[in-house]
């Protein structure tokens, strides 16, 4: 099968929504885009890529992490009126299908990935990789393109072996750091509410997701974005101080050796480009 190639171009990233109010990230250049999961209205879908210069005709696919609702409110919508792949492991996409929030038929747009096994999108090579969350699965995806490497995880429930290894390739790291660890102890949330998201199978916490990136660093990294921000059990300051007082403990300073980034819940970024 033959590929668009481009010139090169330098890319650009942005979060349109991040948190379990949806999430929805933009990957994209000047001939194209994708977007990583679909769980906010597609008014504003396009309405926060219009604020950054993007029209929704430019995005050739979506790629699904999970099947939680906050991560695929939109996709029937964006393949039945726009006709837009989108891309999900068959699990994933057996759960969007008996999904009775999702009103549309993906239909012809539907497109079965396998973890571990590399596709490619224009000049964008993807490789989804398993990432442990109780959904009924849970891809984040490692994606190269120009020279960059990415990654995206997010409901992350622990860093495994295999989570580790693509997090440490990338030199653009998308990563959760879902809640503070005193906030959700001490919080409102219901016992069995709080074992599930520090199960294994919920997500990580500030200090995990600092504590990983501090002891892994690597030269390489330029960005890492920290997502999927509890509402009740944590705050854009939170998060990053937590992390930026970890790197800092291992002698590596914020906005000198990497760029650190917080994407608020409901909020679109700002674009960052590289």
């Amino acid at each position: 099968m033959q590929y668009k190639l481009f010139p090169s171009e330098r890319f650009s990233f942005f979060s349109l929504s991040s948190g379990s109010c949806g999430n929805c990230y933009y990957l994209g250049n000047t001939y194209y885009g994708i977007l990583i999961d679909a769980g906010i209205g597609p008014r504003v879908i396009k309405k926060r890529l219009a604020e950054h210069g993007v029209d929704i005709t430019s995005i050739v696919a979506v790629l699904i992490t999970h099947d939680h609702y906050d991560h695929i409110k939109s996709v029937g919508h964006l393949a039945e009126k726009f006709h837009i792949p989108v891309y999900a492991t068959r699990e994933v996409h057996k759960a969007i299908r008996n999904n009775t929030l999702i009103s549309s038929n993906l239909n012809g747009s539907t497109k079965y990935i396998e973890k571990g096994k590399t596709f490619q999108i224009e000049d964008l090579r993807i490789t989804p990789f398993d990432v442990p969350h109780d959904s009924n699965d849970n891809a984040g995806y490692f994606m190269e393109f120009g020279g960059q490497k990415m990654t995206l995880a997010t409901d992350v429930g622990a860093i495994t072996e295999e989570v580790a290894t693509y997090i440490c390739k990338a030199n653009q790291l998308v990563i959760e750091s879902n809640y503070d660890e005193e906030m959700l102890l001490n919080g409102k949330y219901p016992w069995h509410l709080k074992r599930r998201i520090t199960s294994g199978t919920g997500h990580l916490s500030n200090r995990q997701t600092a504590e990983f990136i501090a002891n892994n660093f690597s030269a390489n990294l330029r960005n890492i974005w920290l997502c999927h921000l509890s509402g009740d059990n944590n705050s854009p300051q939170l998060a990053y101080e937590t992390t930026r007082e970890q790197l800092s403990l291992k002698g590596i300073e914020v906005g000198q050796h990497v760029d650190l980034h917080v994407l608020e819940r409901n909020t679109l970024s700002n674009k960052t480009e590289f």
